[in-house]
């Protein structure tokens, strides 16, 4: 019995240094990694929609520009135009601004639907340099576009570059604390609010719908920026962690033995006579 007693006093003094002992504060280098990571994926999650907003935010004046375009192209002597103040900034045109939605939606839906098929076996850095190449090219397409058919093309490659960024960043997270998914998130979010008013507020501060998309060349190339150079390369994983993990989270599912049927443990009275202690020893030699 004394040497129960010994060694519960053992056992007492290794819980009391454990839970004396300070806790670490994580280094100032692993914080600056962690802040580095998160604002990478604010600014992806930024970039990745933005093209995508402002192609909404632009639909009517893309194609009113290429009505404006068409009709100075074909001059007929005809009656007399109408009168200034019948014309309104919400006319309708030829073409309904839903064609423009339809270019930004469906190749997106495409790419997510035909990614678990194969798109995982391209590595990363191609699929943020295409996504990056469709965005800008976007911009471009559709500013120097004189048809509503080119126009509608460079709505389709914007609509690629959030599809394919959006599948490739967020598989990308797996690689990254969990915190990031939740930066991710509020970048896409920002996009909505940033795309839209940088749009209206650039096409009334004087610029015209042209120069205001190429003003926005500068997104795609943020992207690629916080892609390369302001994320931190991710820790390899390894590769018996995920079988721990499943392991860990399945043993109180298993562990249906009650301490009476397993041989080998030895229950311990506390010496003050207050109970079973409920510590189970696998250790008998220890006595």
């Amino acid at each position: 019995m004394g040497s129960s007693e010994s060694s519960w006093r053992r056992l007492e003094d290794s819980e009391r240094e454990e839970t004396d002992s300070e806790p670490q504060t994580p280094p100032l280098d692993n914080l600056s990694v962690l802040w580095k990571n998160a604002v990478g994926f604010w600014i992806l999650g930024l970039c990745n929609n933005f093209s995508y907003v402002v192609m909404l935010s632009a639909a009517h004046d893309i194609l009113k520009q290429e009505q404006a375009s068409g009709n100075q192209s074909h001059v007929e002597p005809g009656p007399t135009p109408m009168p200034h103040n019948s014309s309104s900034r919400f006319d309708c045109n030829s073409i309904s601004t839903a064609a423009v939605l339809l270019a930004d939606i469906l190749p997106t839906l495409v790419i997510k639907l035909l990614a678990p098929l194969g798109l995982h076996l391209l590595p990363y850095s191609p699929r943020v340099l295409v996504s990056g190449v469709c965005s800008a090219g976007s911009f471009v397409l559709v500013a120097f576009s004189q048809s509503v058919g080119l126009s509608l093309c460079g709505v389709v490659l914007a609509s690629i570059s959030s599809g394919l960024g959006e599948v490739t960043f967020l598989s990308l997270t797996a690689f990254y604390p969990s915190a990031v998914i939740s930066w991710w998130s509020s970048g896409t979010g920002g996009a909505g609010l940033l795309g839209s008013l940088s749009y209206l507020g650039l096409t009334q501060a004087g610029l015209s719908p042209q120069h205001t998309l190429l003003s926005m060349l500068g997104i795609p190339v943020l992207m690629l920026a916080s892609y390369f150079l302001l994320l931190t390369s991710p820790e390899p994983l390894d590769p018996g962690g995920q079988d721990e993990a499943e392991t860990a989270a399945r043993q109180p599912l298993i562990g249906t033995e009650t301490p009476e049927s397993r041989p080998g443990p030895l229950a311990i009275h506390h010496p003050s006579g207050a109970g079973l202690l409920c510590r189970i020893l696998y250790q008998p030699g220890a006595f």
